[in-house]
């Protein structure tokens, strides 16, 4: 385990405060973004030795629980980053030295990001609607990839494609995309309420060019290609949805018992608080998210054992 770190706390404060502006003006959370970046947060998974803050995946989920709690949005595009780097620490640790470029180049500022939704896709990272073509020096992408968090920072893109030049063994095509790649275009779509700090928006990839030595795995299609690689990609994202998610739950919660201890209604003499249903639903909020956390850091303590 690491030495204690966390986000400061007045950086917290200063996000939670400009939230809502996103929101409402529709932009990036980019003071927030250089903020926690200048902080060290976007390499709190980074082992120490490559110049990180060497967390775990419960520790890392913990950091991220917080920061939702007073800023989802800019929680949820920053794990995108996040889990990139925890993908590579975890191969790292298992004794896979293939992503260190990559905690290499988080360290030095680089920032990663995610290009695997695809519209009509409900198995992603198994199979891919987009095309990746084998050519001489790496490979090419053609597809449509969607929720691209992180759109306007991002260095390289994580993304995947199916090769089907072998209809019989389709393989997967994990790779990174650098930001000065060419044969794509950014289309700017995004405008979902609540979440547009994040900067999601589309990636159209036209024949982009991705070199062999930023082609992270090449696996079969479906379930056989479930490798060490594609396992913690699941395990790092998923936990970090899982703790904005909680996070965002405990902030909801604590807003309603604030309302709910200085609202009145009809007839009474004391505050909703008072209601006994109020009592009863509240109580089962908290006991629920209660149980939730021990859960999460269960769960994520085990992955990181």
């Amino acid at each position: 385990m690491s030495e204690t770190w966390s986000i400061p706390q007045e950086i917290l404060d200063r996000c939670h405060e400009r939230a809502p502006t996103y929101d409402r003006e529709n932009r990036f959370c980019q003071e927030d973004f250089d903020e926690l970046k200048e902080a060290g947060y976007l390499n709190i998974a980074v082992p120490k030795e490559l110049g990180g803050q060497g967390m775990s995946l419960a520790e890392v989920s913990e950091q991220t629980r917080r920061l939702a709690y007073h800023a989802p949005a800019t929680a949820l595009c920053i794990n995108m980053h996040i889990y990139w780097t925890g993908v590579a620490a975890s191969l790292r640790a298992n004794g896979d030295n293939s992503l260190d470029w990559l905690l290499e180049a988080s360290a030095a500022g680089e920032v990663f990001a995610a290009g695997h939704s695809e519209s009509g896709n409900t198995v992603p990272l198994l199979v891919s609607s987009t095309s990746a073509e084998k050519v001489d020096g790496g490979y090419k992408f053609t597809g449509h990839k969607g929720f691209g968090s992180l759109t306007p920072v991002w260095t390289q893109l994580g993304l995947h494609g199916m090769d089907t030049s072998d209809p019989d063994n389709p393989k997967i095509i994990h790779a990174f995309m650098p930001r000065d790649a060419t044969g794509y275009e950014i289309k700017q779509t995004w405008d979902v309420m609540g979440m547009r700090a994040t900067g999601s928006e589309d990636t159209i990839l036209d024949g982009a060019f991705v070199p062999d030595d930023r082609i992270a795995r090449v696996v079969p299609a479906g379930a056989a290609g479930v490798d060490l690689f594609v396992l913690s990609i699941f395990a790092w994202a998923l936990a970090g949805f899982a703790s904005i998610y909680l996070g965002l739950s405990e902030r909801i919660r604590d807003l309603i018992i604030q309302q709910m201890t200085s609202k009145g209604a009809l007839g009474m003499t004391r505050t909703m608080a008072y209601h006994p249903e109020v009592q009863h639903k509240i109580a089962d909020i908290v006991m629920n998210l209660e149980a939730m956390a021990p859960q999460l850091r269960e769960m994520t303590e085990d992955w990181s054992n």
